[in-house]
């Protein structure tokens, strides 16, 4: 299982360039795999550009809609219309805009149901889409997972001193009171298994937390994932540690 300093790291000039490259490589992982494709989605600007960019030529054209399947990293536990929806963002920057089959869509629950209850149904649906209740390394969940980069090393909503950190046997959990609202996300064992995991994090205000990241502090959630397969980071300039590894 790979760690952060054993990454495949990548450095563009600028939040352009990294969406940019990031459509690119999830295209060619897309095209290149054959059977279902299967991408746990990341909330957050940076990750939205590389949505619209998937969403219009030459992307658009190519990449095979009809037998990828999206699911969600984390969710605010809001209705999906509200601003602050992951689910919102990411219907509105790529899912509407291309031939995707409903039946391929598959978002957090957030109405009608209380947090844990929403994050239950929603272990039971990835359970059922993968079809056994236990994970099997060799046999990953997703294809690629997509990552933010909090700064104080939050990704997904795995914050620093919740509970959730010490899940390893439920794949969702509720997160109360780390923000405002109630957050559903993964958690550590069903985030690691994929094939690919990437952080896409761009700014200088990151450039701090990056470079604890690398340095391995396991204070920080996003320092302990150890996805089963590859793990990347796609950086920017004023995000780039001085010094990468």
């Amino acid at each position: 299982m790979m760690s952060p300093s054993e990454a495949r790291l990548e450095i563009l000039a600028d939040p352009e360039a990294l969406a940019r490259r990031g459509a690119e490589w999830m295209l060619e992982m897309a095209t290149t795999k054959e059977g279902g494709f299967t991408v746990a989605l990341s909330g957050g600007s940076t990750p939205g550009r590389l949505y619209q960019l998937l969403a219009r030529p030459p992307y658009r054209d190519t990449f095979p809609w009809s037998r990828t399947h999206w699911f969600w990293g984390d969710e605010r536990f809001v209705p999906h219309d509200d601003p602050e929806s992951n689910y919102r963002m990411a219907r509105q920057a790529l899912l509407s805009q291309v031939p995707v089959p409903g039946a391929n869509i598959h978002p957090v629950p957030t109405e009608g149901m209380a947090p844990d209850a929403a994050a239950a149904a929603y272990e039971r649906a990835l359970k059922a889409f993968y079809g056994a209740p236990v994970l099997n390394p060799e046999r990953p969940l997703f294809d690629v997972v997509l990552l933010g980069l909090g700064p104080e090393g939050h990704t997904a909503s795995l914050f620093p001193g919740t509970a959730i950190l010490e899940e390893h046997q439920r794949w969702v959990g509720a997160v109360i009171g780390a923000t405002p609202e109630p957050r559903i996300t993964l958690t550590y064992p069903a985030l690691e298994s994929c094939n690919e995991a990437a952080f896409l994090v761009a700014g200088p205000g990151k450039r701090a937390v990056v470079e604890r990241l690398f340095r391995g502090d396991r204070e920080l959630p996003a320092a302990r994932l150890r996805p089963v397969g590859r793990l990347r980071f796609f950086l920017d300039r004023a995000a780039a540690p001085e010094d990468p590894p």
